[in-house]
């Protein structure tokens, strides 16, 4: 069986090194580039499972990275970075990083969210539904984990998926942040609230016309969220 292969982009030659030490150590394949031309051209010739970024490298930043990464590729990609802001979080998650991690950080913290994005990778493969739900103009289908509107398929990242799936799998019903929080990102996750206020209304953007008076995804303030199948 393949190892699970990890691509580091940093310029820091000092996390390089460690992180390819402890990440080799943990039972991981390990490849790196320096900036962000290189890791992209990383991911066409070799093809990892995960990417851990950093933000300020030279040539192409991190931010411009992940944009163009999104563009072609759902790989899930692990922010880690000295730039810990709330708003560089944001626009992070926003561009689609699956998780971000400040400098300084816990090796150890590390691997275990990279256990995390691997254990939400697995149920794509073991899940299986029959048949698609409607929801107004939207189409769920399980099966081929595809989403349409008014006929045209939309793109989701996986993490985009894994929330509407469980968002769709209980319609009707109030899931509880700590809830959506614990089976779409791990139990580690559960108080991560604003982590998944940014990805419900990435996944809101891509859904409705009108976001911010959304009436697909409905919020239940200080609770929670409900898929509304009134629309069906």
């Amino acid at each position: 069986m393949e190892r699970f292969r990890i691509l580091i982009v940093d310029d820091e030659e000092r996390i390089v090194n460690f992180l390819r030490t402890k990440l080799k150590a943990c039972g991981y394949e390990v490849i790196t580039a320096s900036n962000g031309v290189q890791a992209l051209e990383q991911v066409q010739a070799q093809e990892p499972d995960l990417m851990v970024l950093d933000l300020v490298m030279p040539k192409k930043d991190g931010f411009q990275t992940l944009k163009d990464l999104r563009a072609f590729s759902s790989m899930p990609v692990i922010i880690l970075s000295a730039k810990g802001a709330d708003v560089d979080k944001i626009k992070g998650l926003g561009l689609g990083a699956d998780d971000y991690l400040p400098k300084p950080f816990n090796p150890d913290e590390l691997v275990a969210r990279i256990e995390a994005v691997r254990r939400r990778m697995q149920p794509l493969e073991r899940r299986v539904d029959t048949g698609p739900l409607c929801l107004g103009d939207v189409t769920v289908d399980f099966h081929r984990r595809t989403v349409t509107i008014k006929g045209q398929e939309k793109r989701l990242t996986r993490i985009e998926w894994l929330l509407l799936s469980e968002l769709a799998r209980n319609s009707g019903r109030l899931m509880l942040y700590e809830d959506l929080l614990a089976r779409v990102w791990g139990p580690e996750y559960r108080n991560d609230i604003q982590l998944l206020r940014t990805w419900v209304s990435r996944l809101r953007y891509k859904l409705e016309d009108d976001p911010e008076g959304s009436k697909l995804i409905r919020t239940v303030p200080k609770a929670g969220y409900i898929l509304d199948h009134s629309s069906e």
